[in-house]
């Protein structure tokens, strides 16, 4: 990546522009890189933040948990979400707040990309779960999941008009939008999603998830089963039509090689059907509680 491009300096002012990680969103991560934290440690920063407080009480009380009574306790919510959930909660609640606006989507379709965001999310942790990723680590497949096309957003909106014929030039030739990106707009997503990560200051394994899922091969060894998993899961969203981020005409021959590459048949997927299609509208609400930071 050339910093000094002219292309990549643009996209680089849309994204200085956004809004920093609040203090307590920067507090709840460093508070969760800790091996010795404690469930109590995560309450005291969070019980600072009314909304941040609020949001964890939603989500404890949604139907994504179905529970029979009313949790009005955010220590006893916290102890029941597990501190990965919960700040994951708190990460996308800053990442996705900050870009949910219809200012962010010229020509992207807003509810269509974030659909497929959570289609991603769902299926990458579905595939984790399938795989015996252990289920401290499966949030972080979420999260990366529903991150991973955020280098989309300062596209479509620095470069209006070539992102648009992008789009239609995909379509048309029904090929992948990456090359298509590559030609018209002279960078990709790819690069964008690295750069917003970044930015926020995001783990390396969401970064490379950001930056690598149409390229998993390039990603670090110690991330790469995370950032094929999210190749693999965006794959499985665009062929399933679920939501659309512009991209839904992947390639057979990436298709069957990354398959090759995980050890895996396009038959070993059909079982996570219907745990997808089970989970998505359930997920639907961890995404409305994220969006609600942009209001």
């Amino acid at each position: 990546m050339d910093r000094q491009d002219p292309l990549v300096q643009k996209i680089q002012l849309f994204i200085d522009k956004m809004p920093s990680l609040s203090t307590t969103v920067s507090k709840v991560l460093e508070v969760c890189n800790s091996p010795r934290t404690s469930a109590n440690d995560l309450n005291r920063v969070i019980s600072l933040d009314p909304v941040l407080t609020g949001h964890v009480l939603k989500l404890i009380n949604s139907a994504y948990y179905s529970l029979p009574n009313q949790i009005s306790s955010l220590a006893r919510a916290i102890i029941m979400l597990g501190l990965n959930t919960v700040k994951n909660l708190a990460l996308s609640t800053a990442v996705i707040g900050a870009l949910a606006k219809k200012s962010s989507f010229t020509t992207l379709p807003m509810d269509a990309f974030w659909a497929h965001s959570i289609g991603v999310g769902v299926t990458a942790k579905a595939m984790a779960m399938a795989r015996g990723v252990p289920i401290a680590e499966r949030d972080e497949y979420f999260v990366a999941g529903m991150l991973h096309d955020l280098g989309k957003i300062p596209l479509n909106t620095c470069f209006v008009e070539s992102y648009a014929q992008a789009l239609q030039l995909a379509a048309l030739q029904q090929d992948s939008l990456l090359k298509s990106e590559q030609m018209l707009v002279g960078v990709d997503h790819g690069l964008a999603g690295r750069l917003i990560g970044e930015k926020w200051r995001l783990s390396p394994a969401i970064i490379e998830g950001l930056a690598y899922h149409h390229a998993p091969e390039q990603a670090s060894e110690q991330h790469r089963e995370l950032v094929a998993t999210v190749t693999l899961a965006n794959l499985y969203a665009n062929i399933y039509e679920i939501g659309s981020a512009g991209d839904l005409h992947p390639e057979s021959a990436f298709l069957m090689g990354i398959l090759e590459s995980m050890g895996l048949k396009w038959s070993d997927l059909q079982p996570l059907q219907e745990v997808v299609n089970g989970e998505i509208e359930k997920a639907q609400i961890f995404l409305n509680l994220t969006q609600q930071g942009a209001k």
